[in-house]
């Protein structure tokens, strides 16, 4: 039963971003007869350091969908302070719900079933402008981020336009 609501949710809302492509994104199913696994394509939005760049990757749904939050994993190179070094997204709304255990985030912050991928991909947008180097997934770009700013702006620099030479 809980398959099959996933799936019909899934289904509307790639309707839905079909019918209403949404500014700054694309987002697809990877292989058109499974419902969840899909790939996005993230533009860098203006005015941010990851401008003109396009980010793919993969956003990996459960069977538990919506109750529980999809996994998203850059598979473009990306050096960022809440991206982890393998890609994998660190960011509240993608933490299973409930509160934290170690009291850093509220329940409110993390996973909630009215998420959308459309909610999700914008969440993803608004890190990539403001980064939370107060909870890195990445220590090392957080480090830089925080203390060689313009190291950090030339590594970003690098990775938007090996993100251009990919796409």
């Amino acid at each position: 039963m809980a398959q099959d609501q996933s799936a019909l949710l899934l289904k509307k809302q790639l309707a839905d971003l079909n019918k209403n492509p949404v500014d700054g994104f694309s987002a697809g199913l990877k292989d058109d007869d499974d419902l969840y696994k899909w790939e996005v394509v993230i533009i860098g939005p203006q005015e941010t350091l990851y401008e003109g760049g396009m980010f793919k990757a993969d956003l990996t749904f459960t069977k538990d969908y919506p109750l529980k939050p999809p996994k998203m994993r850059f598979t473009t190179e990306m050096w960022h302070p809440n991206i982890e070094k393998d890609g994998s997204v660190c960011i509240s709304i993608l933490h299973e719900p409930g509160d934290d255990k170690y009291g850093y985030e509220s329940a409110s912050e993390r996973w909630l079933p009215i998420h959308t991928v459309e909610t999700i991909i914008v969440s993803v947008i608004s890190m990539l402008a403001e980064p939370n180097d107060e909870s890195p997934a990445n220590v090392d770009a957080a480090k830089m981020w925080r203390e060689r700013y313009d190291e950090f702006k030339r590594v970003v620099a690098r990775t938007v336009r090996k993100s251009q030479e990919d796409v």
